[in-house]
């Protein structure tokens, strides 16, 4: 633990406890809670940079308003740890990501200062709206803010909200935290006098009383609104939110207290939708953070007298495995397209983008376009890849199904990060996804049981006429070396790893290594199934009439998986014999580190052998197939 004292932040525990506070003690509080951050992250590791980012915007929002009776939504959670650790939870703080602690973004049931749990982005303005509305409906008077950053406004929902509180002419203020436009230079003195001047009392009252007057002559009004919009657009880059029924201020710093104070003070009673522009910087407060927002964004721990991170081990990854499959293939391929929805970093395209630049596509935070984006290139004969995250890939099921599965279209998914993925627990696991895709026409779905197989799944989906998918995990795999070759692999066709008796184990993509382990001491056959969809039916028929029990294991729900798709097969065909899935369970696990989690769910080889030794304990004592009185189980 540090040394470091903080004595104002230890006097805080909780909103109310800061705004007992003199305005003048808001600024050394904000220098000891960026500390802290600094020092806690150092240590714990966690997102860094964005939250250095919203410390000034965090104290001045609780310190306004009454928070948790007026509603603070933010957007994702990347911005959010002062907000925790002023709302009662900076002795928590410590455990944030780790197994039983901490959740990294806002959750409802963690806290009543979280009113809305988060984790996509772009959700912030639609749920706040909502709750506009119900205190308008029970007339409450709560104030309502939602707080959005300038890489969710990228989203085609923001802006369906943004429309739709225009028009509704709600009363809630939406304050965009932009740290990426390249709007800096126009932030200072006269943009913040600016804004204060448009969220005076006096100016609103003029403008609001000239509107008045002016209804009773329609032809002045308007030339009066488009004269005020043709300045301010000049001035401001605030037209479009205008347009859409908003009150536009700003761009201000969102570290200067005192202009964010006033302005906010200026806007927190004004009816009707307000619309707040603030530029902050990402990292603010460290120069290494600063320097390198992306490296800073989310951290595993570092030194903060250097800005050293802690070593990681050197393993490769499937999303590395994915980078240089995409860069051979486009060399020989010059079809091959590779779309991402703004996670270029995390999806292992960023050698790819250096080398081909004229076929990469980053489409921000817009899943729905980037799929059927790549439906359009597709139509023209391109190779499109869509490299996306399996719980992003939630967001743009609509256009899956009816722009590409429906129109039998060649697009690839390569999708990371499925199964569980830890830390950031249940808003981004990939735990849906074989569900998702399994029930559609058209799709082949593969899972690899190592990182040759994946490259090799890869290169197949590229000779298939129809939409495929690749589904891998965060991290890396058994340790399977990659070869340069590649090769299409028979298109529904299970692999079977090893011969043994009484139980058969069906096991996919990560779940071979474990079950290949327990295979060995059970004396079982293991199968690696690779093809989720186009089911090898035959391979799966023959081992039923060979063996007592069937175990499936996969890492993915349970409901709709891959080991319904073996029970379906079996039910079809009449075999009737001992069998267990393993999976995901029906529930939404939480966060931890991966490993913690595989353990918690059964997943590891000490849960995939419990499992397999209650299957055998049922089927015994062992009987010839051909007069075996078969019950099929349930032990899910």
């Amino acid at each position: 633990m540090s040394n470091t004292a903080f004595p104002l932040l230890d006097s805080i525990d909780s909103p109310a406890d800061l705004r007992a506070l003199p305005e003048d003690r808001l600024a050394p509080l904000a220098r000891e809670l960026r500390t802290f951050l600094i020092e806690t992250i150092g240590r714990v590791g966690g997102h860094f940079a964005g939250n250095l980012g919203t410390i000034e915007l965090t104290l001045a929002l609780h310190y306004l308003y009454d928070t948790p009776h007026d509603r603070l939504v933010w957007d994702v959670g990347h911005q959010t740890y002062a907000h925790k650790i002023l709302t009662g939870r900076r002795g928590e703080i410590d455990t944030i990501r780790r197994h039983g602690g901490l959740s990294p973004f806002p959750k409802r049931t963690e806290s009543n200062y979280d009113t809305f749990g988060v984790g996509h982005s772009s959700t912030s303005i639609s749920a706040a709206l909502g709750m506009a509305l119900a205190q308008d409906t029970r007339e409450q008077s709560r104030r309502v803010v939602a707080v959005i950053g300038d890489g969710a406004l990228t989203a085609g929902m923001a802006y369906e909200a943004l429309n739709h509180a225009g028009h509704l002419k709600a009363n809630m203020l939406v304050i965009l935290n932009d740290n990426e436009m390249s709007i800096s230079p126009n932030v200072g003195g006269v943009n913040n006098y600016l804004a204060r001047l448009l969220s005076s009392r006096a100016f609103t009252s003029v403008r609001e009383e000239g509107k008045r007057v002016l209804d009773h002559l329609p032809p002045v009004r308007e030339f009066a609104r488009r004269a005020e919009e043709h300045l301010k657009g000049m001035m401001t880059p605030g037209t479009l939110f205008e347009e859409m029924g908003f009150h536009y201020f700003g761009p201000i710093d969102g570290h200067d207290l005192p202009t964010l104070l006033h302005t906010l003070r200026n806007l927190r009673d004004l009816p009707g939708p307000q619309f707040l522009h603030i530029v902050t910087r990402k990292g603010k407060g460290y120069s290494w953070a600063e320097e390198d927002p992306v490296k800073y964004h989310g951290v595993g721990g570092f030194d903060p007298a250097t800005g050293k991170m802690a070593a990681k081990k050197s393993v490769l990854s499937y999303t590395a495995v994915f980078g240089e499959w995409i860069c051979d293939m486009a060399a020989l391929d010059n079809r091959i397209v590779g779309i991402t929805p703004a996670m270029r970093e995390g999806s292992g395209l960023v050698e790819f983008e250096r080398r081909f630049p004229a076929r990469y596509y980053d489409t921000s935070i817009a899943e729905q376009h980037a799929v059927t984006l790549a439906a359009g290139l597709a139509c023209e004969q391109m190779k499109p890849v869509v490299a996306i995250y399996s719980t992003f890939l939630q967001r743009a099921y609509d256009q899956v199904v009816h722009d590409v599965a429906l129109q039998n279209l060649p697009v690839i998914f390569a999708i990371d990060r499925a199964g569980l993925v830890g830390p950031d627990g249940p808003t981004h696991a990939g735990s849906f996804d074989v569900a998702m895709l399994r029930c559609l026409p058209n799709f082949t779905v593969m899972a690899p049981a190592d990182e040759n197989e994946c490259r090799q799944m890869l290169y197949t989906a590229t000779t298939l006429d129809g939409p495929a998918a690749v589904r891998y995990p965060r991290g890396g795999g058994p340790g399977v070396a990659v070869q340069s070759r590649m090769d299409a692999l028979p298109v529904g066709r299970a692999d079977i790893r090893r011969r043994g008796n009484g139980l058969a184990i069906l096991a996919f993509g990560t779940m071979v290594a474990p079950a290949a382990a327990v295979a060995e001491k059970l004396d079982a056959t293991l199968v690696n199934m690779r093809f989720i969809k186009p089911l090898d039916e035959d391979t799966v028929l023959a081992i039923a009439d060979e063996h007592e029990a069937i175990l499936t294991v996969e890492e993915s729900a349970l409901p709709g998986g891959a080991g319904s798709a073996v029970m379906e097969c079996l039910a079809a065909h009449g075999r009737q014999l001992f069998t267990t899935r393993v999976g995901l369970p029906d529930r939404f696990v939480e966060h931890g580190s991966r490993e913690e989690l595989l353990t918690e769910t059964g997943l590891d080889e000490d849960g995939i052998l419990a499992a397999a030794r209650r299957l055998l304990a049922r089927a015994e004592p062992p009987r010839a197939s051909h007069d075996r009185r078969s019950r099929q189980g349930n032990a899910d």
